[in-house]
């Protein structure tokens, strides 16, 4: 985050009627309208948050239109099921943003950014969210995807030209379709910075902080989910290769592949030893 990176406000003399600076420091520092600091530094994180936001529907509704509906006039190119792959729920993840975005600015106070109440939005949109976590599990799918697609070169001339026809800035396509996996990770990041510049007096305080938690909690699951999915491949892989495992599918139990290392089996009384390799998983061995 740039925002408040510059130089501290503080450090900017204040002009008073005349042109003339008064550097006087009498307490805190206030800039028009009763503006402190912090004031001040809390506008700039709010304006960041806003313009970002229209940036980020912008370029999702770049990708929709610009991309996914030409894909889908050429039935001779891609069939439904690899637009799947390569662009997942961006288009759900589209909706959910417009609808976030209004929120956003019915909250915003463009006379007092400062003033502006946001923290419920994040709160509001928090189950929504989640949404995210089908897009960065499908995330990977998509660059091979591409990378396969893009070895052809009617394919890359294809996507050249969406992208000019939507005139859309000079990256590749994976490039923006990682955008979504970036911003569902910078929302914790904005909010902390919005919560250090609002005082604990703040009417938006207490929402910016649970949203604050909120939204670590939908990264934080967005993660785990990955994990998970993650180690379902690491089961699939060993146990469709069992052939002499007994009773049901390991994945209707397990979803977790905690150990796997092999082991001596010894059988009594002749104390026969045979190597056996051994899997342990969250509900079975």
């Amino acid at each position: 985050l740039r925002v408040n990176q510059d130089e501290p406000m503080e450090d900017y003399p204040l002009k008073l009627e005349g042109g003339k600076e008064d550097d006087s420091s009498g307490g805190t520092r206030r800039f028009g309208m009763g503006q402190t600091t912090k004031d001040q530094m809390r506008t700039n994180v709010i304006n960041e948050i806003i313009s970002t936001e229209r940036d980020y529907i912008k370029h999702l509704k770049d990708i929709c239109e610009g991309y996914i509906k030409q894909c889908r006039k050429r039935a001779d190119m891609f069939t439904e099921e690899q637009l799947k792959t390569i662009f997942g729920n961006i288009e759900d993840i589209y909706r959910c943003q417009k609808k976030f975005v209004k929120a956003l600015e019915k909250k915003f106070n463009k006379d007092h950014p400062h003033l502006s109440e946001v923290g419920s939005c994040f709160l509001e949109y928090q189950t929504e969210f989640q949404i995210y976590s089908e897009y960065c599990n499908n995330h990977p799918n998509a660059c091979m995807e591409l990378s396969r697609l893009t070895k052809v070169s009617k394919y890359v001339y294809f996507f050249e030209a969406c992208r000019l026809l939507q005139k859309m800035i000079d990256i590749s396509l994976d490039g923006f379709l990682l955008t979504p996996v970036q911003k569902i990770c910078k929302y914790p990041l904005q909010l902390a910075e919005l919560l250090k510049y609002t005082n604990p007096q703040h009417r938006d305080f207490k929402d910016v902080e649970a949203a604050l938690n909120a939204m670590k909690n939908v990264a934080r699951l967005i993660n785990e989910r990955k994990r998970r999915l993650e180690n379902i491949d690491k089961i699939a892989q060993p146990t469709c290769s069992l052939c002499c495992s007994q009773g049901e599918d390991v994945l209707v139990r397990s979803s977790e592949l905690i150990y796997s290392g092999e082991l001596t089996k010894i059988s009594h009384p002749q104390a026969k030893s045979q190597q056996r390799m051994f899997f342990l998983f969250d509900h079975q061995l």
